[in-house]
């Protein structure tokens, strides 16, 4: 089965400081409900893999992040995407949890929920510990400049040999289904 795994604020939706605590936070990258278009179009199951540590610092709550996610897939799904899972991590950054990136257990339990050949599945994220939860998965990790990806380009290049890096979603996701 073609699987796609992908962070998702700085990849999908814009970064923006302090958390998308709201629906109305949330805002498409340009380009990217294209891409997710394009995936659905291919095939591709479409698996989203995010930190949501706001959860864990009080900042909203679970059944916010359920309204932010609704939301998110209905403009998806409008769009003529589709997203099939949502697996986040709702831990602060200092609890050290199994479950938070650049840990790879969410990418293991994808792909058991989904039979995934991992070392066949592109994880795309902005973040340096999205690149190494890829790696340590198994994953292809692939590098999006928008978010965060340009400032982890330039501060971690020594880290990212062999990572394929683009513009934005949209262009990884021209590469991906090329490539199969």
């Amino acid at each position: 089965m073609k699987a796609i795994l992908l962070d998702r604020d700085g990849v999908i939706n814009e970064e923006i400081p302090g958390y998308v605590r709201t629906s109305s936070q949330w805002v498409p990258i340009p380009g990217s409900m294209d891409a997710l278009k394009r995936l659905k179009e291919a095939g591709f199951l479409v698996i989203v893999i995010t930190n949501q540590g706001g959860i864990g610092r009080g900042l909203y709550t679970e059944a916010d992040l359920a309204l932010i996610h609704q939301a998110m897939c209905m403009r998806v799904d409008e769009a003529g995407g589709r997203i099939d899972k949502i697996l986040y991590c709702p831990h602060h950054p200092e609890e050290e949890c199994v479950c938070r990136k650049p840990n790879p257990s969410l990418l293991y339990e994808a792909a058991a929920l989904f039979h995934l050949d991992l070392s066949r599945t592109h994880f795309v994220g902005d973040s340096l510990r999205d690149v190494e939860a890829a790696k340590t998965a198994g994953c292809i990790p692939l590098l999006v400049r928008t978010g965060n990806g340009a400032k982890t380009e330039e501060a971690h290049r020594d880290k990212l040999e062999g990572v394929r890096v683009c513009d934005d979603l949209n262009e990884a996701v021209a590469k991906i289904v090329v490539s199969g």
